[in-house]
């Protein structure tokens, strides 16, 4: 699709606002607005005193127009008339409005902290246009997640963990994962270097003097290791890092069809305070289409079993949107959740893939599953709250269906800390195994800095001298804060 504008420096944000309503499309910009004759499809904007927008999509054609104030931004202006345009061809109305971000609760954050709550809101409501039921989401996140934040200290930090397999991949996933059938033959030889990653990842933090707070374990699916694999790994963290200070350690039983009381109990010998048990849908043949191989019987096996174990703290995955899914079977997903009656029940939205489009208009598709997934969640975050499971952190991705949030609820004392602190970058995450990112906080300050270990497993088996090379940036960063 040709875009025209005539302000080089509003590229960035028209381009990701456009995004949320044409999420696959290839924009090509243009300073020539002639290079707009003879397009069906096309995007149009004119900033200044009006700032005039134009959209054409398949022969459809719309305007809008924003004239200037004398402390209007440009900037907004274009963003507004560019989304009412949007608004009026496609038929609907994203309740997060003009937000593009990641982080919509720390942005309100940062407007309270500048112009109190009242003000905040109503530049949420009125200026970028974001729903009611949006905005009391965002405040209720935002002082829980804040509640959160303040038990992080400047010398703080979590660790992070990767075990990148899983025992087969589901069809809407885009992590870094591989199939145990592919890859067990590298199993191995990966736990080994990754115990010898997170021995000198310890070392580091002794020589800084650092406070582990959390641990998390995920992945892929932790539990495709054999519970002696999993010991292994977590014997390792137990005796290389100091562990009194540490508040919450979780470890990903993702997928229910490698959930054994063995591994389970080998997790808790390991000092794991916390669990995720994720089905994704308590619908079976939901499943088969995602790609899962195991039933919603197995899901509450697996949830019964670690119970039994002795896990007061078990989390849930579901997922709105998903392949063959309908409101009425989300809802009852939701309700069975419920019954299991879990601490944690997290509430993604499906990242949507290039494919969805074929053979449907590049706008009536994704307006349709847009409004089927804003009715899911909005189930999801009435029936939860009123069960007592209230929402405590939020984050967003691009290319979800309706632009819609990730949302995690927990009864009261339950909040997942490591969400949190990886959500808001609040303190440093050190990370070990393939596909991990180390980010690093500057103690007190605002600028960060990452280092990237090898994405796939083999990479990470060949060229482990290099891994444990780069980790020694970790100390050069904090010396260079005085730390």
């Amino acid at each position: 699709m040709v875009f025209y504008l005539n302000e080089e420096r509003f590229k960035y944000e028209l381009e990701k606002l456009s995004r949320l309503f044409l999420p696959f499309e290839r924009f090509d910009f243009t300073d020539k607005a002639d290079d707009l004759e003879n397009q069906d499809c096309f995007i149009k904007v004119e900033c200044g005193q009006i700032t005039k927008s134009e959209l054409r999509i398949d022969g459809q054609f719309v305007t809008d127009t924003i004239e200037a104030s004398a402390d209007s931004d440009g900037e907004l202006n274009a963003a507004l008339a560019l989304y009412n345009c949007f608004v009026k061809l496609i038929g609907y109305k994203p309740p997060w409005g003009l937000l593009t971000g990641v982080r919509p609760a720390k942005l309100i954050g940062k407007l309270i902290a500048a112009e109190g709550e009242e003000k905040a809101v109503d530049r949420f409501k009125n200026t970028l246009l974001v729903s009611d039921e949006k905005t009391k989401l965002c405040l209720e996140c935002h002082r829980s997640e804040r509640e959160i934040i303040a038990r992080s200290t400047s010398d703080s930090f979590s660790l992070y963990i990767s075990v990148p397999f899983c025992p087969s991949r589901c069809n809407y996933c885009s992590f870094v994962s591989h199939s145990v059938e592919q890859a067990k033959k590298l199993i191995p030889r990966y736990v080994e270097l990754l115990c010898e990653e997170i021995k000198q990842t310890a070392e580091i933090v002794k020589k800084i003097g650092l406070k582990l707070q959390t641990v998390y374990i995920g992945g892929g699916t932790p539990t495709t290791l054999s519970a002696e694999q999993l010991t292994a790994v977590m014997d390792t963290v137990k005796a290389s890092f100091d562990m009194s200070a540490l508040e919450e350690y979780t470890v990903e039983a993702g997928r229910p069809d490698t959930v054994t009381v063995e591994k389970l109990e080998a997790i808790k010998r390991g000092g794991a305070t916390r669990i995720s048990i994720n089905p994704q849908t308590m619908n079976d043949d939901v499943l088969k289409t995602i790609g899962r191989r195991h039933t919603v019987a197995e899901t509450v096996e697996a949830f019964k079993l670690a119970r039994k174990v002795g896990f007061d703290n078990i989390n849930t995955d579901l997922i709105a949107g998903l392949s063959g899914d309908t409101l009425e079977s989300f809802c009852h997903s939701v309700d069975e959740m419920i019954r299991l009656d879990p601490e944690n029940v997290t509430v993604h939205t499906l990242s949507m893939k290039r494919a969805s489009n074929l053979n449907k208009s590049r706008t009536v598709f994704e307006a349709e599953q847009g409004k089927l997934a804003a009715d899911m969640v909005e189930y999801a975050y009435k029936t939860l709250s009123a069960a007592g499971i209230k929402p405590y952190y939020m984050y967003r991705q691009s290319k979800t269906a309706g632009n819609l949030e990730n949302v995690g609820y927990a009864k009261k004392g339950y909040e997942g800390l490591y969400n949190v602190y990886i959500m808001d970058e609040t303190h440093t995450i050190l990370a070990c195994g393939a596909s991990a990112v180390t980010k690093l906080r500057e103690p007190g300050g605002p600028n960060i800095e990452r280092i990237f270990n090898y994405k796939y497993p083999y990479e990470y088996i060949e060229r482990f001298d290099t891994v444990a090379e780069r980790k020694s940036g970790i100390l050069e960063f904090y010396r260079r804060y005085g730390f």
